[in-house]
């Protein structure tokens, strides 16, 4: 699958320069040809059209509707208003008193610590300075060391080819297709 899909790719790619190479010919042949001259031809006179009396419609007649008195909605009596009974009102609830919690006691203040005094630390002797590393001496280049040779390999003889006896060929009777 995906080595024709390749080929698809490769095959549409080189119709595209072909056509594309065979345009830009075309344009410099057609700007070297001298253009033919197009003859003019008049323009043919039609006879006027003649003119042709309108017809006159009669207008339709519409017939009359007639109309039908409306009808009487007979009025409907109206209904008392029905009495309700007066809900009485219930007393509000009283809520139960809440005895008051005895006060707490303050608590005792607790005293203020002195701040705690650190320890005066000694000063540091001071390090004398590192004696400097003198330079390390320049290593000599190491001299140049010829390459060695190497052996040659000997040369085989040339073995002649086998010939091998042609195959007939064998007549298409179906065509090959590329899937």
């Amino acid at each position: 699958m995906a080595n024709c899909r390749f080929s698809l790719v490769i095959f549409s790619s080189m119709i595209l320069m072909l056509l594309s190479a065979s345009s830009g010919a075309r344009n410099l042949e057609e700007s070297t040809l001298p253009k033919p001259e197009i003859p003019q031809l008049d323009k043919p006179e039609l006879p006027p059209l003649p003119e042709l009396p309108k017809p006159e419609l009669p207008k339709p007649e519409i017939p009359k509707v007639p109309e039908f008195p409306k009808p009487e909605v007979p009025k409907v009596p109206e209904l008392p208003k029905p009495e309700l009974p007066k809900v009485p009102e219930l007393p509000k609830p009283e809520l139960p008193k809440v005895p008051e919690l005895p006060q707490v006691p303050e608590l005792p203040k607790v005293p203020e610590l002195p701040k705690p005094e650190l320890p005066k630390v000694p000063e540091l002797p001071q390090v004398p300075e590192l004696p400097k590393v003198p330079e390390l001496p320049k290593v000599p280049e190491l001299p140049k060391v010829p390459e060695p040779e190497l052996p040659k390999v000997p040369e085989f003889p040339k073995v002649p080819e086998p010939e091998f006896p042609k195959v007939p060929q064998v007549p298409k009777v179906f065509p090959t297709t590329n899937p």
